[in-house]
């Protein structure tokens, strides 16, 4: 199967807020799909590639997730509102970063939900927007495309631990059957591990439920896949409201690091592609060694910091398994006829 960087038309969708303009010809496929969305997490079921990203508006109007399949990464069809404030009771504001897993027959969403800002709180605070309930919760559904509900009716994490704020997970399922836990931002990484029906977390053998990893330059929205025997472990660096925004990556043979940090893979450019590049994940083709980063930037001109689009590029490797930068280009990726990556 071979990445080709091209593509063609993609469905459209209406939105009551200005639509990007990413795009420089109908031939281009950057952004992958219309509307302004964020922190993709790319996945593939049953041979069907499918993102899964944040609504990306101010926080009191992100209140609900879309999901996105495609069969040949050209054409997307839009599963509405997959999970929103009816399913999550303790949901108030900012549904954002979601990171889906297979788990049998089920499918398990976890997402952040009310940008909780200080450690100590365990009810609403109805005088304070910034303090209420909130944290990392889990959604299940029966398919891919939902719809959702909640699983817990509460958050799987809302505590502060190692002072990471509960945002930003991610759930890898390493060779052993091990789900290990990802998450945290305020530039701290916690690494947890689910236990077997996903409604909390084996303790390491300190007794603790999460033990921090962070490595060096580490900001948010931790990543990791497998490759050839190496566990390659990606993060965000800078801030995610502005053009420092990019991500960086390590290597290292187990899942549970130590981590150290090798460089940048994806960042702004001086040109005219985009600014703020960041908060990715990473599909593998399946049955291939071809890899393709799924991430949000924002368009040029743009002022408004919640106006990021979903786009994919080719991520290659040298030799050694280092990651070659990735080039964001408006052409993305696609599949041919014969199901080629190209």
């Amino acid at each position: 199967m071979k990445i080709l960087p091209i593509g063609i038309a993609v469905l459209s969708a209406s939105f009551a807020f200005t639509q990007p303009s990413d795009r420089k010809s109908p031939e281009n496929n950057n952004p992958i799909f219309d509307g302004w969305y964020a922190d993709p997490e790319g996945a593939v079921f049953d041979g069907v590639y499918w993102v899964y990203p944040t609504f990306s508006d101010d926080y009191d109007k992100q209140l609900h997730l879309d999901a996105f399949s495609s069969h040949d990464l050209v054409h997307w069809q839009k599963h509405e509102r997959i999970l929103d404030t009816t399913k999550i009771k303790w949901l108030r504001q900012a549904l954002w970063a979601p990171s889906i897993i297979q788990n049998q027959n089920q499918y398990f969403l976890f997402f952040g939900a009310n940008d909780i800002q200080r450690p100590g709180r365990d009810s609403y605070d109805t005088n304070n927007d910034i303090n209420h309930f909130g944290g990392i919760g889990v959604a299940v559904a029966d398919g891919p495309g939902g719809p959702f509900k909640d699983y817990l009716g509460k958050p799987l994490i809302s505590d502060f631990y190692n002072n990471a704020q509960p945002i930003d997970q991610f759930v890898f399922k390493d060779t052993d059957g091990t789900y290990y836990f990802f998450y945290g931002g305020w530039s701290h990484c916690n690494l947890g591990r689910l236990n077997a029906d996903f409604t909390g977390f084996i303790p390491w053998e300190d007794g603790n439920q999460f033990k921090e990893i962070t490595p060096e330059g580490y900001v948010e929205g931790p990543f990791m896949f497998l490759r050839n025997g190496i566990y390659y472990f990606m993060w965000s660096e800078g801030g995610w409201t502005n053009s420092s925004y990019k991500v960086a990556y390590a290597m290292a043979d187990k899942a549970t690091g130590p981590y150290k940090r090798i460089g940048t893979i994806l960042e702004s450019n001086e040109g005219d592609i985009a600014t703020g590049a960041g908060h990715h994940s990473v599909i593998n083709v399946p049955n291939t060694d071809e890899y393709i980063m799924v991430y949000h930037r924002r368009p040029i001109p743009n002022l408004d910091r919640d106006h990021r689009v979903t786009c994919m590029d080719v991520m290659e490797f040298n030799e050694d398994g280092t990651i070659k930068p990735v080039k964001m280009t408006f052409e993305g990726v696609s599949l041919d006829a014969s199901g080629e990556h190209k």
